[in-house]
Parts: structure tokens; C-alpha cells; sequence
């Protein structure tokens, strides 16, 4: 029987697409910044904002939004004050927040299956206000990420001198937090709170290996985001296998073919870049 003949699957393919629109478009930066992780951290602290959603019988999506944002602004504050003591209090806001919601759902009176649902992804959970809150939320992101691309990418270059060109420095970094908290909180009926930094950092890193510049990078690496996504979530479906696993295992295949044709390529540029400046030589010494 066809995929699409299914209301969960339909669901889940939309939810699967937005995923792979918006986990790249913010790790972009968070690779640029060296922050791969900080999406762990986020689907950690977003875990008891799942539970605190099931529990007061309100939307996890949207409770799961909102304490993964507190929990943004605390780690970039944290962040920004630069503390060697930093590092403690983001570990104990990391762990606190998935220790919470295990907590807080076993306090509650259980709904044990909807939390792992959260933690680990499960197209059965992703109901129809669920892709309504998601679809609202990518956009959100894709606004942030795509229209204010070149404010963000100055910051994640150097914030000295983003500062002295005169951009909110401050600001710009909270929004890049708060953004990838929303991401966090995009991706976890798909692909689960505990590998959502897997779709933030891996697309982005198998770009990498074969585009020169910021543009190039961002655009495959959507591309392949989306195409993981997708075939992960469909795999899901006919052979029965958990979907967020089966979308970072295709993510990690991705990279590791690209990486394969990356050492080919880096030749071939190397070869041509030797050879423009043998011609540069020459035309010098005739000169």
C-alpha cells in the first residue's frame, strides 16, 4: 500500500522536511562558532519541557519551546561571561534538565512511551498540532538564519569585529541560541531530543568537505539534511526500524561518502592552483 495513503506517515514526511530545512540553516553557525554540541545540550534541557507538556496535559511541543529558550539564554549567558567555572554550570544545566524530566514524568504518573517518543524520535507521535507548531516554528528559523545571514555570519567570524563595525554582538549571539533552541524543539518528534545535534552538525560537516564558501555549504547541506530526512523517515516505514537512528546513521553514511570524494578533489584543486601559478611565473619572466 502506498506511504502517502497513511495520515501518521503524511504527518511525519512534513515533519520530516522541516527537520531537514532548519537543523542546517542554524548548525551552519554553530559549526562556524565551534558549538557542535550545544544541541545536545538544548535536547537535554528541552527534555523537561516534554515532561512538564505531558504532564500538565498542554502541548510538549510548545512547553518543550519554551524551556529549551530559557535554557538558551542561561548557556549563552554563561558563555559570554567566560568563566572557567563555565563549563560546571553548563554540565549541571545540561544533565539537570534531562534528570528533571525523567523526574517530572515519573512524578506525573507516567506517559513513559511519550517521553522516549521525544528522546529518541517516533514518526507515530507527530500529530496534526504538532506539524502546525513546527511548520510555524521552521519558519521563525529560516527567517532568522536566512535574513539576517550575513549579520550572523560576521559574529560567528569575529565578534570583535562584528563589535567594532557596530553590530549588536550581544543580541545577535542570544538570537543564534534561542534560534537552535527552536530547531531542538523542530526536530524532536522526528529525530529525537538525544540526536538532534547529529542533524544540527553533520549535514553541515559533509558540505564541508566538498563547497569552499558559506553560501555552497549551507545550500548542500540542506539538501542532504532534507534528503536524510526523508529516506530515513520512509525507511521507518517499510522495514520497521526507529526513525531518529536511521536518519543519523544515513547523515554519518552521507559524510563519509563525501569525505571519499573530497581527497580526489582536493587534488585535483591542489594540481590546477600549481599549475595557474607556474603560468603566473612564466608570464613574469617574459615581463
Amino acid at each position: 500500500m502506498d506511504i502517502l495513503d497513511y495520515a501518521f506517515m503524511q504527518r511525519a514526511l512534513i515533519a520530516a522536511a522541516l527537520v531537514g530545512i532548519t537543523a542546517p540553516a542554524i548548525g551552519t553557525y554553530l559549526v562556524q562558532r565551534r558549538q557542535a554540541l550545544m544541541g545536545d545540550g538544548l535536547g537535554h534541557v528541552a527534555m523537561t519541557g516534554v515532561a512538564l507538556g505531558l504532564v500538565l496535559q498542554t502541548s510538549p511541543v510548545w512547553m518543550a519551546t519554551l524551556v529549551a529558550v530559557l535554557g538558551a539564554v542561561g548557556m549563552e549567558l554563561i558563555r559570554a561571561r567566560g568563566k572557567t567555572s563555565g563549563d560546571v554550570a553548563l554540565a549541571m544545566l545540561f544533565y539537570g534538565g534531562l534528570a528533571g524530566g525523567v523526574m517530572i514524568i515519573n512524578l506525573g504518573g507516567g506517559q513513559t512511551a511519550s517521553l522516549l517518543g521525544s528522546m529518541f524520535g517516533s514518526i507515530t507521535t507527530v500529530a496534526a498540532e504538532d506539524v502546525t507548531a513546527m511548520a510555524i516554528l521552521a519558519a521563525f528559523v529560516l527567517g532568522v538564519a536566512i535574513g539576517l545571514r550575513r549579520q550572523l555570519f560576521a559574529v560567528c567570524q569575529d565578534e570583535e569585529f562584528a563589535r567594532v563595525t557596530g553590530l549588536p554582538v550581544r543580541a545577535l549571539n542570544l538570537l543564534i541560541a534561542v534560534t537552535a533552541a527552536i530547531t531542538v524543539t523542530v526536530a524532536m518528534r522526528i529525530v529525537g531530543l538525544l540526536l538532534v545535534s547529529a542533524m544540527l552538525v553533520i549535514p553541515v560537516a559533509a558540505a564541508q568537505r566538498l563547497t569552499r564558501s558559506f553560501a555552497a555549504t549551507l545550500g548542500l547541506a540542506m539538501a542532504i539534511s532534507v534528503t536524510v530526512s526523508l529516506t530515513g523517515t520512509a525507511a521507518t516505514y517499510y522495514i520497521n526500524v526507529p526513525s531518529g537512528a536511521t536518519i543519523v546513521l544515513l547523515a554519518i553514511g552521507v559524510f563519509i561518502a563525501m569525505t571519499a570524494l573530497s581527497a580526489p578533489l582536493a587534488r585535483r584543486r591542489a594540481r590546477a592552483s600549481l599549475a595557474a601559478e607556474e603560468v603566473c611565473t612564466r608570464d613574469d619572466v617574459k615581463v
